[in-house]
């Protein structure tokens, strides 16, 4: 028997990391996708049809297949996925489509939230990464910034759950598309900011 070639060991694994990014964009891209297919659905006959459009529907399974890409318990992954349809079967297909953003805040909190009583907390797993031996005050401090990643879905989830029932298309396409990622974007730099001034008052 041939060994096998490093090229040959190396592919799945790349494949694995291209399918990840590949996910990650288009589940960014999501509200954009929706805002496309929905504007020009309703152009085209004056009002969406939420359970009779084909589109529509590839779209809600195209989003129960993103949602296998997040990195979360199967039975998890799967339970979304089915929530997922479900509430577009049960109701407007199109509330289907806007309740993705809820859904993902609610998994990630879900598993930032599990982190503090099971297992390491999130952001200090990490920051172990970085630092192996992370000191007793450290691990406090990503326990603490764990809890506000924690309080950041659940915002985040309320503010995109009420677009989704009570705002219009664009309204629910601006703070999904681009306003929770800034306030993301936010939250990162601030914590990075603060992190870096606890450093230098210990040194």
């Amino acid at each position: 028997m041939t060994p096998s070639s490093p090229d040959s060991r190396t592919r799945p694994a790349q494949s694995r990391v291209l399918l990840g990014v590949l996910g990650i964009v288009a589940a960014l891209g999501w509200p954009l996708l929706v805002y496309a297919l929905l504007s020009r659905l309703t152009a085209d006959s004056g009002a969406v049809s939420g359970h009779s459009s084909p589109w529509v529907w590839a779209l809600i399974l195209f989003g129960a297949l993103l949602i296998q890409r997040l990195p979360l318990h199967l039975a998890l992954r799967l339970g979304l996925a089915a929530l997922l349809v479900g509430i577009s079967v049960t109701s407007e297909a199109e509330l289907g489509l806007r309740a993705y953003p809820v859904l993902v805040n609610l998994a990630m909190l879900s598993v930032f939230a599990t982190s503090l009583w099971r297992g390491m907390p999130v952001i200090e797993r990490l920051a172990r990464l970085k630092e192996p031996d992370l000191p007793p005050a450290g691990v406090r401090y990503t326990r603490q910034v764990t809890r506000v990643w924690c309080a950041f879905f659940l915002f985040n989830a309320s503010i995109a759950g009420w677009t989704a029932l009570h705002a219009d298309l664009a309204t629910w396409t601006l703070y999904n598309g681009l306003i929770s990622y800034v306030l993301m974007g936010l939250l990162f730099g601030g914590e990075w900011l603060v992190r870096r001034r606890l450093r230098s008052s210990h040194t």
